[in-house]
């Protein structure tokens, strides 16, 4: 082990922290290797969790694989260490995403502040209430977008119904999809598994009985009679994030931006969500960006307000993400 370098035992706590980052449909598409002789700890994509036909970029995954890089640079702050990263680095194998070093630091890192909220965050499909979030609060979640690169545009009454119709869309075009839908049944609820990954009947939340929240609905479990309906927000609290430009990299810098949103949403008290369902679709995408914003590329649809504790989704064991050399 190189001197000054953290422990093995210390890497796996980080990594299992990084491993509560949201993904799409809680696939958790990394791998790490930390190289405890040289101190180097390579994220890297798992291409067994890759979906081709709802994500052949690997946009999406991109993005959950740079909220799980984000949560490692917290924790590690958390503990007094600078994670030094290198994102999508040259002439390495393509599934590589990032290498990472640690350096011991005198002075925590802002983002360490945000550690308790790793635990708490979750993704909620239940109805939020109607109380409006504090202007001041969504100043802040602006701000933490713009402190990894990204911008997050919070959406206006007019913008609001365009985004519930671009979802809409989405839904259809869905329905209408049977490789889509495929695909997404292979993550949800139902399916044999899923003790440790995927989305869960727990997870999946009521029906929209009413409401114009984006809630999305997934093959085979929408319809259940078991499943009760609700009341969604009438005037949902929207935003996307977005980015300058739409390269790998900056997919990867988007997701650290979207989880450094999300890590501060927890901290502020609010329920949050991720709506991706028109972003997956390229004829759809671009109806989410706002032609008055700075920002030509929308990466995630978040909603957030004020809603009931909902339970965390599964994790792989951290002994399936990390290997230790």
């Amino acid at each position: 082990m190189v001197a000054g370098s953290p422990t093995t035992a210390v890497v796996t706590s980080w990594v299992r922290d990084a491993a509560a980052a949201p993904s799409m449909h809680n696939a958790q598409p990394w791998l790490f290797r930390y190289e405890s002789e040289g101190g180097l700890l390579t994220l890297r994509m798992d291409p067994t969790r890759t979906m081709p036909i709802t994500d052949p970029s690997t946009r999406g995954l991109h993005l959950g694989c740079g909220a799980a890089l984000f949560n490692l640079r917290v924790a590690a702050a958390h503990a007094g260490w600078e994670a030094r990263v290198r994102a999508r680095p040259e002439k390495v194998a393509p599934e590589v995403l990032a290498l990472v070093t640690f350096e011991p630091v005198a002075e925590r890192d802002a983002v360490a502040g945000l550690h308790r909220a790793i635990a708490l965050r979750r993704t909620s499909r239940t109805p939020f209430s109607g109380e409006t979030v504090p202007e001041p609060v969504l100043e802040g979640l602006r701000g933490a977008a713009t402190a990894e690169g990204a911008r997050l545009d919070f959406a206006d009454d007019w913008r609001v119904q365009e985004l519930l119709d671009a979802v809409w869309d989405a839904e259809q075009s869905e329905r209408f999809a049977p490789g889509v839908r495929e695909e997404i049944a292979r993550w949800t609820a139902g399916r044999e598994g899923t003790e440790f990954e995927g989305i869960p009947s727990s997870s999946l939340g009521p029906r929209r009985y009413d409401g114009r929240a984006p809630v999305r609905t997934f093959p085979g479990h929408d319809a259940r009679r078991d499943r009760e309906g609700a009341v969604f927000e009438w005037a949902p609290c929207l935003a996307v994030l977005g980015s300058r430009r739409d390269r790998p990299h900056d997919w990867l810098a988007a997701g650290q931006a979207m989880e450094r949103v999300l890590l501060q949403a927890t901290l502020d008290g609010l329920s949050t969500s991720l709506n991706s369902q028109a972003l997956e679709w390229p004829e759809l995408r671009w109806l989410m960006r706002d032609p008055r914003s700075a920002t030509a590329y929308p990466q995630m649809l978040l909603r957030f307000g004020y809603g009931p504790a909902v339970p965390a989704t599964p994790r792989r064991p951290v002994e399936e993400i990390l290997t230790v050399e």
